[in-house]
């Protein structure tokens, strides 16, 4: 079993956080600012409290989530659930369960100057180092995004 660490992501935004939220979830950039995770990376599914949602990246890879919360413009929290390898999810397996349900929450408060975003997330140890890498591009592309519109 791969120990869980929480990792922790701040950026200053120069929009309202409802811009920033919209911008965030919108399909076409979502694409654009999660490039940084994987290039192609999409989802499939719904951002409404109860709903399941896949994170894909090429290949059919990604994961299986459920949006646990919703509070449109403040919060998101996702509850991953598995993994999706080939197009097939994988729920249930022991090293799923060693890990799964794992929440990432992205929290908008209003700031001087737009919005701060908070990002929190458990991952396992194993995977820490990359995510540690592609956040802090992801947000800086996000932060663009939302500011030159």
């Amino acid at each position: 079993m791969s120990a869980m660490r929480k990792i922790r992501f701040v950026v200053e935004i120069g929009a309202p956080p409802a811009r920033v939220y919209d911008l965030m979830i919108e399909a076409d950039s979502y694409r654009d600012w999660t490039s940084a995770f994987a290039e192609g990376s999409c989802y499939e599914g719904s951002w409404q409290t109860g709903s399941r949602i896949r994170f894909l990246g090429p290949g059919g890879h990604g994961m299986v989530a459920e949006i646990a919360e919703n509070r449109p413009h403040e919060f998101i929290s996702i509850r991953h659930l598995g993994l999706i390898a080939n197009g097939v999810e994988d729920t249930g397996s022991a090293a799923i369960r060693a890990w799964a349900p794992a929440y990432e929450n992205y929290t908008l408060l209003a700031a001087p100057g737009g919005t701060r975003l908070c990002i929190d997330q458990e991952v396992p140890e194993d995977f820490a180092p990359y995510l540690c890498e592609a956040w802090p591009k992801a947000l800086q592309r996000l932060r663009a995004i939302c500011e030159a519109r």
